[in-house]
């Protein structure tokens, strides 16, 4: 997050306006008795007929947001016909369960799904339920139509997507496949470590494999009309993943450049990948997309779009318009699965209350424990004016650092201009992490993915 203003500027409100906000969102709110059991039918009659569906999460680590996103996406399937859910997760572990809800054979693949840090975020008990309905539904659906398919939006998967497309090319086209190799053998010395590949690419100790990445992805596509009549899910998964190193090649260098390039260059891929799917499926497909409230949000309504960055929000709002709904989430207090540093242990943390003067703490002080809030269509026009002025708001990923959280987790944004919709949980809980229960139950290290 951006360092913010001193403690003397920072965001406040009166406390009369604060009683005044808190009563306007309780009285304007949707409330959410139990994830389970709550009526969606107003929020589906705001989606309406848009075309992609963003729900976002103040953290990837918390129970609620998880369950909610699923209770809302089997609901967009079941009534509305959403057949797409695009993660933000690698394509490669994505792949591998999508064959499973499938109920497709696991292929070959030296590395299970979700077991890079941080696992907790996809291999946790609530994504294993909805990865358990997805299959249930797929198995149930005798309209081939009506299947849904996963999808994995992000690129930090750049060897295991070499490595798919190698496999792909040995199977349909072997003299390709030796192509591949020979043009991929530049990325290869910093398998495992593609941060250093970066750095010493952009220093000019080690050569740029921006060239030879293209001409591979170049070489994939020209022969699309040959590989697409042998299979063309399997042509369109290999594309991907070519697209993906590509890009992941690219990120890798511009991390160097400074955090708003690579960001952007992130964004744009998982946009891109997006749309791919969206096109790929047909005019009549529709997507859900899951990833962080910093993703999803229009980045164009927060400070960071100031910085210069933008997001699949933005993206999307601009691309799409009133045909992308945004459902942004948020917490006041809990705890929440997290790691200290990148690539530490999983800690379940306690979250501080949030701070005076965010958009959480008006939340809050509503007290009504969880509900839905509609931001682009409100109940009472009154909601979008007063959440209208600059206010903080949270967001955690996959590290959190309580003891720095104004500096290290918030940020100023315009919540009306963000989101369409705002879910909100006053008191969570941080998710179980899947493996340790799952072998505790003596179920297999693979389950429920099957691969």
């Amino acid at each position: 997050m951006s360092t913010l203003f001193p403690p003397e500027t920072e965001p406040s409100t009166s406390p009369g306006g604060v009683h005044a906000i808190a009563a306007l969102l309780r009285e304007s709110c949707e409330p959410i008795d139990g994830i389970d059991s709550v009526r969606l039918d107003p929020l589906l009659e705001r989606i309406g007929n848009a075309r992609v569906v963003l729900l976002g999460e103040a953290s990837h680590g918390t129970e609620e947001f998880y369950r909610m996103r699923s209770r809302i996406t089997r609901e967009l399937v079941e009534r509305k016909g959403f057949t797409i859910v695009a993660l933000e997760a690698d394509w490669p572990d994505v792949a591998k369960v999508r064959r499973y809800i499938g109920g497709l054979a696991a292929t070959a693949s030296s590395t299970p799904a979700f077991f890079r840090f941080p696992t907790w975020m996809w291999r946790n008990t609530a994504f294993g339920g909805f990865v358990e309905w997805l299959r249930a539904w797929n198995r149930e659906s005798e309209d081939a139509d009506r299947k849904v398919t996963l999808a994995g939006l992000d690129l930090y998967s750049l060897y295991e997507s070499i490595d798919a497309v190698l496999a792909y090319l040995q199977s349909v086209d072997p003299g390709i496949a030796a192509i591949a190799r020979e043009r991929y053998g530049c990325l290869m010395p910093w398998r495992g470590e593609p941060a250093a590949y970066g750095q010493l690419a952009v220093t000019g100790r080690y050569r740029s494999c921006e060239a030879p990445a293209l001409e591979m992805l170049n070489e994939l596509l020209s022969h699309r009309l040959e590989y697409l009549g042998n299979d063309g899910e399997r042509f369109f998964d290999a594309a991907q993943n070519a697209r993906l190193i590509a890009n992941a090649e690219r990120y890798y260098r511009h991390m160097y450049y400074g955090s708003v390039r690579s960001w952007n260059l992130r964004d744009t891929h998982m946009f891109e990948t997006l749309q791919a799917l969206l096109d790929f499926h047909g005019p009549e497909s529709r997507a859900v997309v899951w990833a962080h409230n910093s993703h999803i949000g229009d980045a164009s309504a927060t400070e960071l779009g100031r910085m210069g960055e933008l997001n699949i929000g933005e993206l999307a709002r601009e691309h799409y318009g009133d045909a992308a709904y945004h459902v942004g989430f948020g917490t006041d207090r809990g705890t929440v699965a997290a790691a200290h540093n990148w690539d530490g242990e999983m800690r379940s943390m306690r979250v501080r209350p949030a701070h005076p003067g965010s958009y959480e703490w008006l939340c809050a002080a509503s007290e009504v424990p969880a509900f839905l809030l509609a931001l682009r269509h409100p109940a009472r026009d009154a909601v979008r004016d007063e959440l209208m002025p600059e206010r903080l708001e949270r967001a955690i990923g996959v590290v959190y650092r309580p003891a720095t959280e104004l500096q290290s987790h918030y940020f100023l944004a315009l919540l009306p201009h963000q989101f369409d919709e705002y879910c909100w949980f006053g008191e969570t809980r941080s998710v179980t992490s899947l493996t340790p229960v799952a072998a505790a139950a003596g179920f297999p290290d693979t389950y429920p993915f099957g691969v």
